[in-house]
Order: structure tokens, then C-alpha cells, then sequence
């Protein structure tokens, strides 16, 4: 492992040079993004009305765009977009409603995967990869419905979920358990106030009270707008549009996550063997993507060098990676045409301490079914 040893020598020199965001090109970056989306969006509404085709390919240029407004807010969750903080919690909270999520909660449960990148035991990515041993403790039609699951053609009622859905509903489910718990311990205790009394109850949704603030402000703003959209399209168009372009978005998302961990023989330590630096290089993908591609996702590709250092601003991970080639040497490497096979990594081997496919299970450990 000859260039873990040198990673680990020479990363805090890589972090210095490269750790500086720049709020010029901050607000550069986040303008380009959030202009054209405005006028993609007003071009979509009007394009109804001359041909349903070029509809369909405007809400195509509407989803690269919200996949791109997903890794600013994902950027700003790191503080590594802009220089100041109070600009990362402001462009953070308008792209979290752009896309759906209240960026505050969503950065909290992302850092914990940074801080454990590679250890399986503790994160096994947001679709929680089975161990070898969980998979064949299951039954013939729970295995199918495991691959079936981890489907692309699936990938986008995954995005539906994940940005349209969830966010919504833990919102309203966590907020009506949290108004019964404080009807109840009033009437029980109507010498405590309300405050006291929402301050005890616990809920699985969020950890604290700012989480919860966030998630109340950022469903406040999205239904606000949902709602004015309604209003000035009619919720029919607004829907068909929202939630196509946020659904494909949503489940490119979920895609590109996924083979950034999820390739072949990725690392895949248990606790006792893991090791940050050694999950960054060998646990981390490298996304070979078309030019304009790594401008739609903020550079996301470079994954490596963002597990290097999340501080590191995504205007900057190119620069990095092209001028410490021989130390990213070991990096995997994974084709825009390789992601739909990278996907099919989707069993964790406890003993090998590795990504591996169903048929390697199946060869590895002499299953026949």
C-alpha cells in the first residue's frame, strides 16, 4: 500500500493548498445554477403548450440541473462552498428547498458517513448493503426482492422517496407525535410550559431541536412555494414537471452515491480492521465522467479527493486530482459506461473485507440458487 503510506504523509500539505474556498466563485458557481434553473423551469411551462417531446427533453436539462443544486447544498452541508459561514447556512437552506431536503438534517447524517467512510459495520451506504451472511440468512423471495430493489430502472421511485416523499412525511409524522406528546403532558402537568415539555420528547426523526427547526422552516418554504407554483401553472403541470424532474434527479443521486462505494471489491472494513485513509483510496470511486457532465455534478466524480478532505471546495477537486496523479494512482476507476455493472456490488464480505457481486457469493460460497 505504498500510496496509502504517502497519502497519509503528504495529505495535510494537499488539504493546505487546497482547502480554500473562494466566495467570489462561490456565488459565481451557485448563480449559474440557480438563473438558468429559474428560466429552465419557465421554458418547461410554456413548452406545454407547443410539443409534449420538447417538454420532456426540457425537464431532461431541468434534472441535470437539480442533481447539480443536490451537491451544492451537499457542499454547503460541508462548509466548503463558500468561505463564510453564514453564506453556507443561507445557500444551503435555499438549495436544500430547491431540492427537497432540509439540508441541515441531511448534513448531519452525511458527516457521520464521512467520519466512518469505509468502516461497514458502522455505514453501509444509504441503502444499507447486506453482509454475505444476512443475505443467505434470508429467504429465496427476500434475496429476489433485494436485487430487484437495487434495480436502476428503479432508481428513480427511489429519488421520488428519498427528496419528495420522506422528507415530507417523517416531517408531519414527527411533528404529530410531537403535538400529542405536548397535549398530553400538559393536561398530565399544566404547571410546566410547553416548552419544557417539547423539549423531553424524543423522536427518531431528529436529534435536537435546531434539527428540528430546520425541517419546519424548509417544509414551510417548499409547501409555500408548492403552493404559489399551483397558483401560477396549476398543480397538475407543476407536479408533472416537479416531481419528474425531482424523481430522475433524486435517483441519478442515489446512483452515483452508490458507485462511489459500491464497486468491485471496494473496501469494506469492519472496525476492528478499518482505516480512514485506506477507505479513501480504496473504498472510494473515481467517476470518469464527460466534461460537462462533472459541471452538472459539481465535480462529485472526484470522490477520492472529497474523502481526502470534505473542507476542500468542489471548484477545486479537479485541480487536486491533476496534479497529484501518481498519488491517486490506486484510485478505481469507474466509466460512465461501467456504472450499471458497478452497481450489481451489492453484498458486503465480512471475511474478504470487500464489495462483491450476487454471482461471486454465489461462486465464493458454492450456492446453487
Amino acid at each position: 500500500m505504498p500510496s496509502i503510506l504517502r497519502i497519509k504523509q503528504q495529505k495535510h500539505l494537499i488539504i493546505r493548498r487546497y482547502a480554500k474556498a473562494d466566495n467570489a466563485k462561490a456565488l459565481a458557481e451557485s448563480l449559474a445554477t440557480l438563473v438558468p434553473l429559474a428560466l429552465i423551469w419557465w421554458a418547461a411551462v410554456l413548452s406545454v403548450s407547443i410539443s409534449r417531446w420538447l417538454t420532456a427533453a426540457i425537464v431532461l436539462l431541468l434534472t441535470l440541473f437539480t442533481i447539480r443544486v443536490l451537491v451544492m447544498m451537499h457542499d454547503c452541508g460541508h462548509g466548503s462552498l463558500f468561505r463564510t459561514r453564514r453564506f453556507n447556512h443561507a445557500f444551503g437552506f435555499l438549495f436544500g428547498v430547491l431540492s427537497g431536503m432540509p439540508q441541515y438534517v441531511w448534513s448531519r447524517h452525511h458527516d457521520y458517513h464521512h467520519a466512518n467512510n469505509g468502516n461497514w459495520e458502522k455505514f453501509r451506504g444509504p441503502l444499507t448493503t447486506p453482509s454475505v451472511d444476512e443475505y443467505s440468512a434470508m429467504s429465496v423471495a427476500r434475496q429476489r426482492l433485494y436485487r430487484y430493489t437495487r434495480s436502476i430502472l428503479l432508481a428513480p421511485f427511489g429519488g421520488f422517496v428519498y427528496l419528495i416523499f420522506n422528507p415530507r412525511f417523517t416531517w408531519l409524522k414527527g411533528s404529530i407525535g410531537l403535538l400529542i406528546h405536548v397535549v398530553k403532558s400538559q393536561l398530565a402537568q399544566p404547571g410546566v410550559s410547553m416548552k419544557q415539555h417539547a423539549a423531553g420528547y424524543k423522536s427518531q426523526y431528529w436529534k435536537s431541536a435546531k434539527e428540528y427547526r430546520h425541517m419546519l422552516w424548509n417544509n414551510v418554504a417548499l409547501l409555500s412555494t408548492w403552493t404559489l407554483m399551483c397558483w401560477a401553472v396549476g398543480a397538475g403541470l407543476f407536479f408533472a414537471i416537479y416531481v419528474s424532474s425531482l424523481s430522475l434527479a433524486g435517483g441519478a443521486g442515489i446512483a452515483l452515491f452508490t458507485v462511489q462505494h459500491n464497486f468491485e471489491h471496494s473496501y469494506a472494513a469492519d472496525s476492528a480492521e478499518w482505516d480512514y485513509d485506506t477507505g479513501t483510496i480504496m473504498g472510494t470511486s473515481f467517476l470518469i465522467l464527460p466534461h460537462w457532465l462533472n459541471w452538472f455534478t459539481a465535480n462529485i466524480g472526484y470522490h477520492h479527493i472529497h474523502h481526502l478532505s470534505a473542507r476542500i471546495p468542489s471548484y477545486r477537486l479537479a485541480d487536486c486530482q491533476n496534479e497529484n496523479r501518481d498519488l491517486f494512482a490506486g484510485v478505481a476507476r469507474v466509466k460512465l459506461s461501467q456504472i450499471h455493472s458497478a452497481l450489481k456490488y451489492i453484498l458486503w464480505d465480512t471475511r474478504a473485507q470487500r464489495i462483491i457481486s450476487v454471482a461471486e457469493y454465489r461462486d465464493l460460497y458454492d450456492v446453487v440458487r
